[in-house]
């Protein structure tokens, strides 16, 4: 079976520096995929990666292994997502592509997604509607129906209650019901799209 996560945590702490090249490959594409999910980019999905194995790497030393280490390690990406999100709403700005006829502004991903239904993609019709979400809901979303992690996991993974959780993704499956519906997507597909 191999050694588990704590084995080569374990390892590395003790100089074994290979030993974290394993904790890479085993959790390089699952960790691109959540940044992936919140982001929607794929190059700064790479990039988040990147920057969490790093940044996992130079705090391993001190990491007391009383959490799980996938946990502590989407932790990090869910900061590092963060993070970069901060950073691109200092950037955003109006372009032309986003005025419609009237010179009123719309919403680019209501666009794409509107595009999306109509060529019959229901993952990435889903996909679309999940990017409409608040940050906070989008991570729930990601982190629970994408990464398959417990409502505990991602309690400490973004550092809130077990309720809290509970809430936001309530409340992203509901805005996900209204905003597919809306593109025409019905409730038994939206389920489906989800798992």
């Amino acid at each position: 079976m191999g050694p588990t996560d704590e084995d080569l945590v374990a390892a590395v702490q003790a100089g074994d520096v290979s030993a974290f090249d394993v904790l890479v490959r085993r959790w390089d594409r699952k960790i691109q995929g959540a940044a992936f999910r919140v982001l929607g980019s794929p190059d700064e999905a790479r990039d988040v990666s990147q920057e969490a194995f790093m940044k996992a790497f130079r705090a391993l030393r001190g990491f007391k292994q009383e959490a799980r280490f996938s946990s502590w390690l989407y932790q990090i990406a869910m900061n590092v997502c963060r993070d970069k999100l901060r950073r691109r709403r200092g950037r955003e700005h109006l372009s032309l592509d986003t005025v419609v006829e009237g010179g009123e502004p719309a919403l680019h991903q209501r666009a794409v997604a509107d595009q999306v239904v109509h060529s019959g993609d229901l993952a990435r019709a889903v996909a679309a509607a999940i990017e409409t979400l608040p940050q906070e809901q989008r991570e729930v979303v990601v982190l629970k129906e994408y990464e398959g992690l417990t409502f505990p996991e991602i309690s400490e993974i973004l550092g809130v209650p077990l309720s809290t959780v509970k809430t936001r993704l309530y409340r992203a499956l509901s805005q996900l019901r209204i905003e597919l519906e809306r593109q025409g997507v019905g409730i038994k597909e939206m389920t489906y799209g989800l798992r």
